[in-house]
């Protein structure tokens, strides 16, 4: 059966960074080699030494900086950095490793048009360094959570995630890295598929049309003994 017909159109992306921009490069190379069918409008930092604001204007992105010390509240320079996105007609926000907590006015003001990607397989492990929280915790599997944003901490609907298995000589180093490595396959799949417009969100559950289920099989780490 032929999958679904969807109509791709350039979908203008705002992405929001505080650090190397890792997730944004993703996000870059897919949209140059086509894979993403979108645009980033711009890409805006709290932060005027973020390294991943040197990617942006590699690829001749529009960047913007929004420092968050100076203003009397977090709303006051959330409605600053909204103003620069509407400014550059965005219509959908990347968190692509934004380090603000976000206030309840700005999560509603771009309801449905916010995304996040968590290092970890929410609803485990929400909130800050959550590859260490599972190293240190002792989990068989960890991995990454690309999922809207609500009003909470990391407990938007999920639209995507991905497993990572914990080998016996990992470090948090070693683990992380390689969680980030899955980060950068997802985040951008999620976005084309809401760019497609193959994105539903029902209740707490996200459909996405026309893809395929994941594997039904069970994964194992370690794996079971089958001498017996």
């Amino acid at each position: 059966m032929a999958g679904p017909t969807v109509s791709r159109r350039r979908l203008t992306l705002g992405v929001l960074i505080s650090g190397s921009g890792t997730n944004l490069q993703a996000i870059l190379d897919q949209i140059a080699d086509g894979r993403l069918t979108c645009t980033i409008g711009v890409v805006l930092s709290n932060d005027a030494g973020a390294k991943g604001l040197d990617r942006a204007r590699a690829a001749a992105v529009p960047v913007v900086v929004v420092p968050h010390r100076g203003f009397a509240s977090r709303e006051d320079f959330e409605r600053t950095v909204t103003e620069e996105l509407e400014r550059h007609s965005v219509e959908l926000v990347i968190l692509a490793g934004f380090m603000r907590v976000l206030s309840p006015w700005f999560v509603r003001r771009w309801s449905s048009r916010l995304v996040n990607i968590h290092p970890a397989l929410l609803p485990a492990f929400p909130g800050v360094h959550g590859q260490k929280q599972a190293f240190d915790y002792g989990v068989r599997f960890a991995g990454c959570t690309v999922h809207f944003v609500d009003e909470g901490t990391d407990t938007g609907p999920i639209i995507a995630q991905a497993v990572v298995p914990v080998i016996p000589d990992d470090d948090e180093d070693a683990l992380a890295a390689r969680i980030l490595a899955a980060e950068h396959r997802i985040l951008p799949q999620a976005i084309q598929w809401i760019a497609d417009g193959r994105v539903r969100v029902v209740g707490r559950r996200v459909w996405v049309e026309g893809v395929r289920p994941g594997s039904d099989d069970a994964r194992f780490n370690p794996a079971l003994d089958t001498s017996r």
